[in-house]
């Protein structure tokens, strides 16, 4: 795991509140209704913590300086979060700016059934599976208008500035051209089996 600072868990602790902007599948199964309850409350107060810092930093600098927020504290934020849970959680796609989010066989699976959704016109839905011995959650990341400044189509919602800081950052970035409503990726959330 990364060095985790300190401060940066007291900011986390202080910023759990924020908007609930993941949907779950119904289960009837309990043990799984649980889990993805548990992840759904991990994956949304995780997300409301990087959308507040990242809402600060479009206000202070920009795109620009939002991506420089993301790249240097989106991993120590998205780390200390686990930390307060006690759990492992990673935002991964396969479409990822950073090399490290890029989604696994089974997570690009899911990333397909839930463009699927998408493209019927239904709400995305969250899964649950049981991988390893640990239950793992699947939360959908799905893109609003302020996504468009750094993950829509150059020089239309992006700017021609951002996409060269783009570049600086992540050389080998694939996360342009989204729209509104579409899949940017998935909250994943690991967590033990107490039940």
């Amino acid at each position: 795991m990364r060095k985790i600072n300190i401060g940066l868990v007291g900011i986390v602790l202080v910023a759990m509140v924020g908007l609930n902007c993941v949907n779950t599948k119904v289960s009837s199964n309990s043990d799984e209704q649980y889990y993805l309850d548990l992840g759904k409350n991990i994956s949304s107060t995780t997300q409301a913590v990087l959308g507040k810092n990242l809402m600060n930093a479009m206000a202070k600098g920009g795109p620009e300086y939002a991506l420089e927020f993301c790249n240097s504290k989106a991993y120590p934020l998205t780390d200390s979060m686990a930390l307060v849970h006690k759990t492992s959680i990673k935002r991964v796609s396969d479409k990822a700016r950073n090399p490290l989010n890029q989604a696994n066989r089974l997570e690009k699976s899911i990333i397909v059934s839930v463009k699927e959704q998408l493209k019927n016109g239904e709400s995305p839905k969250s899964e649950i599976r049981e991988v390893k011995g640990k239950m793992v959650a699947y939360y959908p990341i799905v893109t609003n208008a302020m996504c468009l400044q750094c993950h829509g189509k150059v020089n239309q919602t992006v700017q021609q500035k951002t996409f060269d800081k783009i570049n600086d950052y992540y050389p080998k970035d694939q996360a342009l051209g989204y729209d509104v409503n579409q899949l940017r990726g998935l909250w994943v959330v690991e967590m033990q089996k107490t039940k």
